[in-house]
């Protein structure tokens, strides 16, 4: 099985359930995993920007890991994210996420840092080269100050055998568009904004997507994408619509306010954040609970 099959389709950047004394909730945690394997998703992602991984110990990441893997029980794909603005330290979990069990890792452009090209060459180079586990690469400007080049992409696609793919969350089209048309054949490319997935898998032949709104909509998610993968574009349009006010609201305050909010409000964990996230003001959680009732989600 060449990446592009074994890695397509749609992957869950799951939230990380909390007590009210912050500690995660790991019955929560659990139930969350199950929903995900019934909906048949590609895989999970623990330790992500929508998991609050900024604000997770690196033992309760490795933890993280090693319960979804375990509950996974081959059901899915556990993808582990490991990335931080510090190379020996992004090195340091990734070793400790490939001995827990990960199946591949994700890795989110250095933060803060804003690297150069060749920084961010160098970074993700010498990150790949400590594990034999493939690696995802996270292209997020808006969250990391710092693009991805395409460029700077098809040479580390090139010269570094484990690096399989790229969650392309730029927002920007012509530079998907060139993404998909100038790297290897192989090379998996995942949209990171639901509410463009449509468009890019059905014009760019996108391989999936790395989904926030599959932590409350998996079934709907899954359909979509294989809907488009097999060219039933009409229905698959018309899922996209029936969803497509879902996507923009989750994003109404910074991810993962909104979906964990809406998580809550299905009854799946509770609505608990670990600081600087808080709670959506009152007026925009009216909003996402007044959605969620026109949707029949609650």
């Amino acid at each position: 099985m060449n990446n592009k099959e074994k890695y397509k389709g749609v992957w869950t950047a799951l939230i990380t359930p909390f007590k009210v004394d912050e500690s995660i909730d790991w019955e929560a945690f659990d139930i969350l995993v199950d929903k995900q394997i019934e909906a048949k998703v590609t895989g999970i992602v623990v330790s992500g920007t929508t998991g609050e991984s900024p604000t997770l110990t690196d033992e309760e990441c490795i933890e993280l890991t090693k319960r979804a893997k375990e509950k996974a029980n081959g059901k899915c794909l556990i993808m582990t994210g490991t990335g931080t603005n510090d190379t020996r330290k992004s090195i340091e979990k990734t070793k400790m996420a490939t001995l827990a069990g990960a199946d591949i890792i994700i890795l989110v452009n250095p933060y803060y840092n804003k690297p150069t090209q060749e920084g961010l060459y160098q970074h993700f180079k010498k990150i790949a080269m400590s594990t034999e586990l493939p690696i995802i690469l996270y292209n997020i400007k808006g969250r990391t100050g710092v693009n991805l080049e395409t460029s700077t992409l098809c040479r580390l696609a090139k010269d570094i055998k484990n690096i399989v793919g790229v969650k392309e969350a730029s927002g920007d089209l012509e530079q998907i568009r060139s993404v998909c048309e100038q790297t290897p054949e192989d090379f998996v490319v995942l949209s990171g904004d639901d509410n463009i997935t449509f468009k890019i898998i059905k014009d760019y032949n996108v391989d999936g997507v790395i989904s926030v709104a599959s932590n409350i909509v998996p079934n709907d998610m899954v359909k979509m994408v294989n809907l488009i993968s097999s060219r039933q574009i009409n229905e698959a349009e018309e899922l996209n619509n029936k969803l497509f006010n879902l996507f923009k609201i989750l994003f109404i305050e910074t991810n993962p306010i909104p979906v964990k909010y809406a998580v809550s409000l299905i009854g799946l964990c509770k609505d608990v954040y670990r600081l600087p996230m808080c709670n959506l003001t009152t007026d925009n959680a009216k909003q996402v609970k007044e959605l969620l009732d026109k949707m029949k989600i609650i």
